[in-house]
């Protein structure tokens, strides 16, 4: 098969990647010149584990290129993904600016039958506005030319791409036309041997697919964040509560982990954007508004713990520890940490952090500041600082050594957004441990 990707972010590299790994010739476009040319040296500029490396491997087996040249895309492959970013507007709407600009960029070349592949997550009614930009480019050409348009959205793991996309649960196919629908899946079969996992269905049901995905799970982590609320105040353990509520099959044990709120770039767009999409169509989406409420608290939630034993922060240091929103990734985007690194400030703290990743990334967010020292170790964020905020729960936090840690701080005070500790222990050695949703 050959295959054209329009863009080289996230989606459109572990796309790119993956599909040249089985065997497809694989050509990804970007507009951005410096990013290419990065790409073709071999520099990936997105931390994915493993992804640098099957880029390497396929660009050197001829399999995998990268190219400016929309032109040579659109003759290039059969399939043409389009898996450009589709940043919130300020109504917090899907800016669709950069996916129909891509449309208009294929209209403009396009000279034989292709199936065009919305990758990116997009609001429903996406796939239609991609078509009708096609045939708007192809008239004022005065060409006629088929095409189809398919949803195919992207179920992509941060931290676990690779394994999503090579041993999917799903493979999401919208289609009008059957024909269409037959290609994807001759396409996705290297991925889906040991049983089907493709799901056809009409354009619509698989774009609103992907948002409500994000939105169950956005869901659930707020649920689970508003009863740790109700448990501190009533005295119940979260943690018990989630083991027996995880018993039922019916609810099970994912992503029923109470925490400082949810980020990243899917869970907090995807929620704003279906909100919006709820809007326009004069239907108001009581939950998901309650969704996106009840996660803006939850991420003032250590700095309220803060503030509770520190009293005022100025003059104060907090160290953190991940600034990821999650671990096996830099992204920062709508991380709690930044909730919480941003509120220390405003109230005239410092922050020592430390990341196993993020540190390149945070240091682009917000640049030199005497009030931000970024470390090389965890022991390191804790010297001298008067209190130890757990963000991210990375694996290297997991098992600490609480002596060192104890000598290390000002006050054995560690306020814990992931609950990593066992309470009644670190408060038998002397600590003052504040976590979520536990007496």
């Amino acid at each position: 098969m050959n295959i054209t990707i329009f863009g080289s972010g996230y989606v459109g590299l572990v796309t790119a990647a993956c599909f040249a790994d089985v065997g497809n010739d694989v050509l990804c476009v970007d507009v951005d010149a410096a990013k290419v040319a990065r790409l073709k040296a071999g520099e990936v500029p997105i931390y994915e584990p493993g992804l640098t490396e099957l880029v390497r491997k396929n660009a050197a087996e001829g399999r995998l290129a990268f190219t400016t040249d929309a032109a040579a895309g659109v003759a290039h492959g059969l399939y043409l993904f389009i898996a450009v970013g589709t940043p919130p507007n300020e109504d917090g709407s899907a800016d669709l600016s950069h996916v129909l600009a891509v449309a208009r960029t294929i209209g403009a070349h396009l000279s034989e039958y292709r199936v065009v592949v919305s990758k990116s997550t997009v609001p429903v009614g996406t796939a239609d506005r991609v078509r009708e930009t096609l045939r708007a480019a192809l008239a004022e050409r005065g060409a006629q030319v088929d095409f189809d348009v398919v949803s195919n959205p992207e179920f992509l793991k941060e931290g676990d791409a690779i394994n999503d996309f090579n041993k999917p649960d799903r493979i999401i196919v919208g289609a009008d036309h059957p024909s269409a629908a037959r290609r994807m899946q001759m396409l996705y079969a290297p991925f889906n041997r040991n049983h089907d996992r493709v799901i056809v269905m009409d354009v619509r049901s698989a774009e609103l697919t992907k948002y409500a995905a994000n939105a169950m799970l956005a869901t659930k982590i707020s649920f689970m964040n508003e009863l740790a609320g109700l448990a501190e105040h009533i005295g119940a353990d979260i943690e018990k509560v989630r083991i027996g509520i995880g018993a039922d099959p019916r609810i099970g044990y994912h992503f029923i982990y109470p925490g400082a709120g949810y980020g990243g770039s899917c869970f907090p767009k995807d929620v704003k954007a279906l909100v919006r999409s709820a809007e326009e169509v004069g239907y108001e989406a009581r939950v998901l508004k309650s969704v996106e409420a009840v996660n803006a608290h939850q991420k003032t939630v250590l700095y309220r713990k803060l503030k509770k034993h520190l009293g005022t922060l100025h003059g104060k240091t907090i160290a953190v520890w991940g600034l990821a929103f999650k671990p096996r990734t830099d992204d920062m985007r709508e991380a709690p940490s930044r909730a919480l690194i941003e509120a220390v400030w405003a109230d005239g703290g410092c922050v020592r952090a430390y990341d196993p990743v993020a540190m390149n990334e945070a240091r682009r967010l917000y640049g030199e500041r005497s009030d931000f020292v970024l470390v090389d170790s965890p022991l390191a964020a804790a010297e001298d600082a008067d209190a130890l905020a757990v963000v991210t729960e990375w694996k290297v936090f997991h098992s600490p050594d609480f002596t060192r840690l104890k000598r290390l701080l000002k006050r054995p005070l560690i306020v814990d957004g992931r609950n990593l500790y066992d309470p009644a222990w670190l408060r038998g050695e002397g600590w003052t441990y504040d976590c979520v949703g536990r007496p």
